[in-house]
């Protein structure tokens, strides 16, 4: 369906998962997407530009939608939705990464997320190293909403989930 992005060696990979949900007539109209705030200072106060499709890399010994799926797992602390798997295709970042990412319908109640973490040195050039949240709340939002929320290079995806819902 959408243009697959030609692989570079050099490039790291992503996948994740876009959950939507429906409301009103089941159509685009009534849709919210599940979105993650991204956690660590980095992004502390940042809404605007600052949530993302919860996704992760993988290597060359794992499917994309397999990576999809556990890095799903890893960032809620959740199991991955089941239900139809709708390929909202690639995308490469500015960074160079190349996400690839599905969008699944489901309902989650966002208090249920036990987020993984990572380590960092914070601050820079302290040597005290901290743990963070991956990411640090889930939320549900209209699109309107969403498109304001979402990190830009991942806008993309809600823009296609949009035009599948609509057909």
């Amino acid at each position: 369906m959408y243009g697959t992005v030609t692989q570079s060696k050099r490039y790291k990979r992503s996948a994740g998962l876009l959950l939507f949900r429906r409301g009103g007539d089941g159509g685009a109209d009534g849709v919210e997407v599940l979105l993650g705030h991204m956690g660590g200072p980095l992004w502390a106060g940042r809404d605007a530009g600052g949530w993302a499709i919860p996704k992760g890399e993988y290597g060359p010994d794992e499917t994309p939608r397999d990576a999809a799926r556990r890095e799903f797992t890893e960032e809620l602390g959740l199991p991955p939705p089941e239900g139809e798997y709708l390929p909202l295709g690639e995308v490469r970042l500015s960074s160079g990464k190349l996400v690839t990412v599905w969008a699944v319908e489901a309902d989650l109640d966002p208090a249920l997320m036990v987020p993984g973490t990572f380590t960092m040195e914070w601050p820079p050039h302290s040597g005290t190293e901290h743990e963070f949240p991956e990411l640090d709340q889930v939320a549900w939002f209209r699109p309107t909403l969403a498109r304001n929320k979402l990190m830009a290079g991942q806008l993309p995806f809600l823009e296609r989930l949009l035009t599948l819902l609509a057909d």
